[in-house]
């Protein structure tokens, strides 16, 4: 059975107050993905075949090799901040390279799930995913769960903040404004 969510998919502020769930803010741009570690890369270099990589695992130091650029921070840029880089690097080797860089697989952003779901884990969180939607994907809560005193605790700064969620709640269409989006390093917790 499909549940249609109206929760925003915008980009969330940060909040201070344990009851109440972030807002999107209308017209806010959409933040480019910065690259983590173990992110997976695909690095083209128009017309040159030797020197495009299809798959590159950003190794723990942050760093990626590249043909004849050499080793490369990739780890806390965005995609159009690694092609610039690597395309300054291969200027030594080339006139005006062309760098196309790619994630094909997110690994370095994920959520947690833990307590009374069929499947609590870690879940890769590469597009934008609502509470409703972690826990869909974690096969959904146990006949023991409580399911109306769900959390999502979220590390702001030195401090960890607290969201509450009624799956009931969410599930019959009611305040949907606490289905809110997760960010990378959320824990939801299902007592």
């Amino acid at each position: 059975m499909a549940i249609a969510s109206s929760a925003p998919t915008g980009l969330l502020s940060a909040q201070t107050a344990s009851s109440q769930p972030p807002k999107a803010t209308a017209g806010e741009p959409e933040k480019s993905f910065i690259i983590g570690l173990e992110d997976v890369l695909s690095i083209n270099v128009w017309r040159e075949a030797e020197l495009s990589q299809k798959e590159v695992v950003v190794r723990p130091d942050g760093r990626i090799g590249v043909p004849l650029a050499g080793d490369i921070q990739a780890s806390g840029l965005t995609t159009e901040q690694l092609q610039e880089k690597i395309a300054e690097k291969l200027k030594e080797f080339m006139a005006s390279p062309v760098v196309t860089v790619s994630v094909i697989k997110i690994v370095s952003s994920s959520v947690s799930v833990v307590g009374q779901v069929m499947k609590p884990g870690v879940y890769p969180l590469g597009a934008p995913m609502t509470v409703l939607e972690l826990l869909a994907r974690a096969g959904g809560v146990t006949l023991d769960a409580k399911s109306k005193k769900i959390k999502v605790l979220r590390k702001e700064g030195e401090k960890i903040v607290q969201f509450e969620f009624n799956y009931n709640d969410a599930v019959n269409g009611k305040n949907l404004q606490k289905n809110i989006l997760l960010k990378s390093g959320d824990v939801v917790t299902v007592p």
